[in-house]
């Protein structure tokens, strides 16, 4: 299994981006995929998470900025990401719980991060 990430860049404050995750290879079900960040000398933390059915889940302090949206069929799951502020920057990783066949449990895998810069 493997997550691709894409969208990052650089953007002025109070910009968007659009982040992208497609997952691909051998992939029973995938139940839920998320966004998380990180920083130099920080854990990574929360974004949002959604399920396959569209539940929806976001840091507290990112609702009403960031909106997350998933695409089954696609097997991707983005991110949209308005009025940036500068401690919005960090490279972005996204994740997914996925079951590789029928008779597996579920299994986290993630992304390899996408960088995103907010300028002031």
């Amino acid at each position: 299994v493997q997550l691709q990430a894409s969208g990052g860049g650089l953007v002025q404050a109070g910009g968007s981006l659009r982040l992208s995750c497609a997952a691909s290879g051998s992939i029973f079900v995938i139940r839920d995929m998320g966004w998380f960040r990180q920083t130099p000398g920080n854990q990574r933390e929360l974004v949002a998470t959604i399920s396959s059915s569209g539940t929806t889940n976001y840091a507290d302090s990112l609702k009403g900025r960031f909106t997350i949206t998933i695409d089954n069929a696609k097997k991707m799951v983005f991110l949209q990401m308005n009025s940036l502020k500068p401690e919005d920057a960090a490279v972005y990783y996204c994740n997914a719980d996925i079951r590789t066949r029928r008779v597996d449990g579920f299994r986290i895998f993630w992304g390899q991060g996408t960088k995103v810069t907010v300028s002031s």
